[in-house]
Parts: structure tokens; sequence; C-alpha cells
């Protein structure tokens, strides 16, 4: 089941990644609209303003060797190894996104302080303690196993070293269970963006207080990004969009029809932006 969701995963970005480059940039993530979500911005300096923000959240002043899992075209990657001067190692499941990252890298001059590679997130082809910084930037919900996932994500760590992770959640359901409807909407959303399923953030919570990790924290900005689809929902509608959307296949236009989907998730309360820091435990050398 997992080789046959990487497969769609994988042919997924490839069909779609060169396309949202072309009409939204670099950054395939949310962009951050201030706290209320009211603040009008253009929507790459959204986008780098989250990845501000998180930085600022999490208390990371500077790394030295980071891992960004779900790398895109290395959007993260590059900025963060250019903001921090350090290493930085992207990996992705999508040939042709690891592809066009490196020839960003290129174009920017950090070819020699970045690597982007094809690699699984839940076998990840690297040493034990080897990244003071993991940054997962809305890869999570791909992750067939999430307690795998974090497992590999804090075994690549350092010890004293920081993870991020953000990721798409489902609402907490400790006081009340998910509906019928509110299934069927996560079901629907999973088949167009080849997700397995998603949790809430408690859970992934839950999840970290197993590993060796430190200064657990996690946050709900929800309302912070909400309004991120509704820029994605207005740009994908011009006619370079159009013209885009018919060479990249049915799968990507499938995707583009389906935004909404997302925007009425956080309009109901359904779908949640949730963000998770651990440290890794300065005693932790397995």
């Amino acid at each position: 089941m997992s080789q046959i969701l990487y497969k769609q995963i994988q042919e997924f970005y490839d069909a779609s990644s060169s396309l949202w480059e072309q009409i939204w940039g670099e950054h395939m993530h949310h962009g951050y609209y201030g706290v209320d979500g009211k603040q009008v911005k253009e929507r790459r300096q959204a986008q780098i303003d989250l990845i501000e923000e998180l930085l600022k959240w999490a208390d990371v002043k500077g790394a030295k060797n980071i891992l960004d899992v779900g790398c895109g075209i290395g959007g993260s990657s590059l900025y963060l190894a250019e903001k921090f001067g350090a290493n930085a190692t992207g990996i992705t499941l999508s040939p042709v996104q690891a592809a066009r990252a490196t020839e960003r890298s290129l174009a920017m001059n950090l070819s020699q302080k970045t690597r982007f590679m094809v690699a699984n997130a839940q076998e990840m082809p690297f040493e034990n303690n080897s990244f003071d910084l993991v940054w997962s930037l809305e890869s999570g919900e791909h992750m067939p196993d999430k307690t795998k996932f974090l497992q590999e994500c804090d075994r690549v760590l350092k010890p004293g070293g920081t993870l991020i992770m953000v990721t798409w959640c489902h609402r907490n359901t400790d006081k009340s269970p998910l509906t019928t409807d509110e299934q069927k909407h996560l079901e629907d959303i999973y088949r167009v963006y080849c997700l397995p399923y998603v949790i809430s953030l408690a859970e992934y919570e839950a999840i970290a207080w197993q590993l060796p990790l430190n200064n657990i924290r996690t946050a709900d900005w929800s309302t912070a990004v909400a309004p991120f689809w509704n820029v994605v929902i207005d740009s994908a509608f011009t006619p370079q969009a159009f013209i885009g959307l018919l060479m990249a296949g049915w799968t990507t236009i499938q995707g583009a029809l389906s935004l909404g989907l997302m925007r009425r998730g956080y309009e109901t309360g359904l779908v949640r932006f949730g963000l998770l820091r651990g440290t890794k435990s300065s005693r932790s050398q397995e």
C-alpha cells in the first residue's frame, strides 16, 4: 500500500511542481497573514514570513547542518542555507523536484552548501545524529506512518538539535469524534492531494512525548494561514494558469478544481495547521 502511495505522490509532484513554480513561485507551502489572519500582503512575502515566524516561534537562531524533509523545489532549503550560512539537504519523492531544486541552487550560487535527493522520509539514508535542525514544512500529511516518520526525524537529529514539524491536521477529537460528513470531506482531500490520512495535533504531540525530545511545544496557526487558500484560488484561474493546468494533466487539474476543499475545511474548523517543535535530549546517543 505504501509503495502505491509513494508512486502517487511522486507522480503528483512530478506533474504539478513546474506549474506551481510558474504561477506561485518556489515556496510550496502556506503563507502567514498575522496572528488574526488579517494582514494584507503579497503571497510570496507571506510564505517567507511563515518561515521567519516559525524560526522565531521555535527559538532557532542558527544552524550548521539542516535537513529539509519534503523539500519541494528547494524553497525552504535554499532560504535557510542562505540565511544561516548552513549546509542544507533536501529530500523528496519527486525526481523532478530534486532536479529543479538542484538547478535553483546553482543559479543562487548555493550548490556547494546544498544537496537535493530522492529519498523516503520514513527510511532516510542518513546516519544517526546527522543534523542540528530537522525541518518538515507540510510533508507530514503525506506520511503513511506518522509515528515512524517522527522516529526517523528524531533518529537523524543531533543531540541538542531542534525538530520543527508543521503539518495539516484535523481538529482535535477529544470532545467529539469526527462526523460522517467530516470524514467524507477529509477523504475527498486525501484523494486529491495523495494523502493517506491526517491526525490531530494532540495525537502528534502524544507521539513526540514518546521520543527523546525535550522542550516540546505545539501551536495551532490555522487562523494565521487560512487566507492563503483564497489567494491561491484567485490566482489559479487566470489565463496563464489555465493553460498551465491543461499542459500539466488531469491530476493537477483535479487538484486545482478542489482548492475549495481546503478553504472550506478551514472555514468549518475541520482542517487545522499544526506546529510541533522539540529539542533532542543531549543524553540521547542512539
